[in-house]
Formats: structure tokens, sequence, C-alpha cells
């Protein structure tokens, strides 16, 4: 079986390089008319998406005549007092600093930690997994968030990355197989790119 993760289309926050986890704003107009629905869309008839509006109207956009199903865990993670703020805004905040330089493991102030994003990640996309195998689906279609998909290929992919391997850009994603499932994770078979212009693979 085939699967295919893919980072929602950009957003005015994005563009500005602005934490964004639980805030729910949709696609810019810019994010919204450079993405391009994949040669296989059309075989698509349901998407998994994260709850949140992006992911929602990304999914509307690339696979428009799939029917969308919600999974609240798949949404990003919250980032609590950074939320609405980029470096610029943040860099001599001393919690901020702290957070940065611990590798983003720990909970932002009033956020989500690593550990809980991951794991809270996996309990949701597992499933999924193991009913589409049961069902004999072809293939099985995630549009979620870029932290979303960091902990989903590091927990799955083989071969195995790194959390920060997976960063991925807007409209972006991976092709990857559940062969091996569960066992063996899932094989990473390339990088793919649902936006206008944009190579394959390149990361955010």
């Amino acid at each position: 079986m085939d699967i295919f993760l893919i980072r929602h289309g950009m957003t005015p926050g994005n563009r500005e390089h602005r934490y964004i986890g639980r805030t729910d704003e949709p696609l810019s107009k810019e994010g919204r008319a450079a993405l391009l629905p994949p040669a296989w869309a059309d075989q698509v008839t349901a998407v998994f998406v994260s709850p949140m509006l992006r992911a929602r109207q990304t999914a509307a956009i690339l696979f428009s005549h799939a029917r969308q199903i919600p999974v609240e865990g798949l949404h990003e993670m919250d980032f609590g007092q950074f939320e609405g703020k980029n470096f610029a805004q943040l860099e001599h905040d001393p919690a901020y600093r702290a957070w940065v330089e611990g590798g983003c493991v720990a909970a932002a102030p009033g956020g989500e930690d690593m550990e809980t994003l991951n794991r809270r990640c996996c309990a949701a996309f597992a499933p999924l997994v193991a009913q589409a195998l049961a069902e004999g689906k072809p293939r099985l279609v995630v549009v979620a968030h870029g932290g979303t998909l960091m902990a989903l290929l590091a927990e799955y992919a083989r071969p195995r990355q790194d959390y920060f391997s997976g960063m991925t850009k807007n409209g972006c994603g991976w092709h990857l197989t559940a062969d091996a499932w569960p066992e063996g994770g899932l094989t990473l078979v390339e990088p793919i790119c649902c936006v206008h212009g944009q190579v394959p693979g390149s990361r955010a």
C-alpha cells in the first residue's frame, strides 16, 4: 500500500516564519494559488486531514473529489506563549532562548512538548494504516502539518532518520509504502511536491 504524507499549503504566518501551531489561520492567497493537484489525485476517494482549516483547505484543492476525514490527533504542535510570534519577536525572550537551546524538545510555556506531539500523532496515524491494510486499500493520503509529518517520519520511516530530517516545505510531502508494516515501519520511497515550480525533497 502506498502512503502519502503532505504538509498543508502556505499561510500568512508561514510566510512570516511565525509559530502558528494551534492558531487556526487559513491558507494565504499565494498559498492557495501555488497548490497543484498531483497526477494521481482523481484516484483518491478519501483523505485523512488534520481538523485545522489550513489542512482542510489544502486537501480540498489537491483532492477536490475526495471525502475528507478529520483526525483530531493529527493537528500541529501547540506552541503556547510562542504562538503567533517569530524569531525576531522572541529572540530576547529567556524562555524562548532556553527552549531553542534545548533543541525544542521541552514544552514551550503553556504549550506541548515534543514527546507528547510524537505520541499523539503516532496514536492517531497507526490505526489508519492498520485499517487501510485490512480493507485492502491501495493508498492512504494524509494532509496535515510540518510537526505532524516530522513525528511520523521519525517514528516509522525506514531507513530511520532524525526528527528534523523530516522538515517539509508547504505543499510538499513524502511517498512511503507499508509493505513491511508494522514491524518494519514504512519504507521511504521519495519526496513529493504539490506546488507549482517546487522541487521535491527541498527542505523548509
